[in-house]
């Protein structure tokens, strides 16, 4: 490189850097977005309706699963995914400035609803192979126990539940 002769350069290596799940970052930002926008399980946080509030639906989902709730990793895993898919649908298809989250817990299961405006019914469709899109509510079918939506005066709220293993006293 001109101008940098004899200067020793950094050596490429042969692999790509591997990004690393950090336990302790994941609950920083967990907390972080808790504190922002409030605990859905003591009341439904409202969040923008941008496809950036995914993430921050995706931490406080598990946050609160498996931090407050204690519950498993896979368990957290699978409701943070079905958020995932609810919050997508309610800001791709609803128009809508803001939605909420809800998050719920009674003996041996955990509910979570998204809320919207919009009273327009989402479609559980055929999936098929080659298909880029349209999987959101077939994995809320395939991974929730149960799953529906209530429609309201002003809107509906689409919801999954899942059956939950409660920890046992020592």
């Amino acid at each position: 490189m001109a101008g940098l002769e004899g200067v020793e350069q950094p050596r490429q290596r042969g692999e790509a850097a591997v990004a690393r799940w950090l336990p302790a970052v994941e609950d920083e930002q967990a907390l972080r977005a808790i504190e922002l926008f409030g605990n859905p399980t003591e009341r439904e946080v409202r969040l923008p309706s941008r496809p950036e509030s995914a993430s921050a639906a995706r931490r406080i989902t598990h946050g609160v699963v498996l931090r407050q709730w204690a519950l498993s990793p896979s368990t957290a895993e699978s409701a943070v995914l079905l958020v995932s898919e609810l919050v997508g649908n309610a800001v791709r298809h609803t128009g809508a400035r803001v939605f909420g989250l809800r998050m719920l817990r009674r003996r041996g299961w955990i509910r979570i609803e998204v809320r919207d405006p919009s009273r327009g019914l989402p479609c559980l469709l055929p999936v098929h192979e080659l298909d880029t899109s349209g999987r959101g509510l077939f994995l809320v079918d395939r991974l929730s126990d149960r799953w529906g939506v209530d429609l309201l005066p002003r809107g509906k709220t689409t919801w999954f539940e899942m059956r939950v293993a409660d920890r046992q006293a020592p």
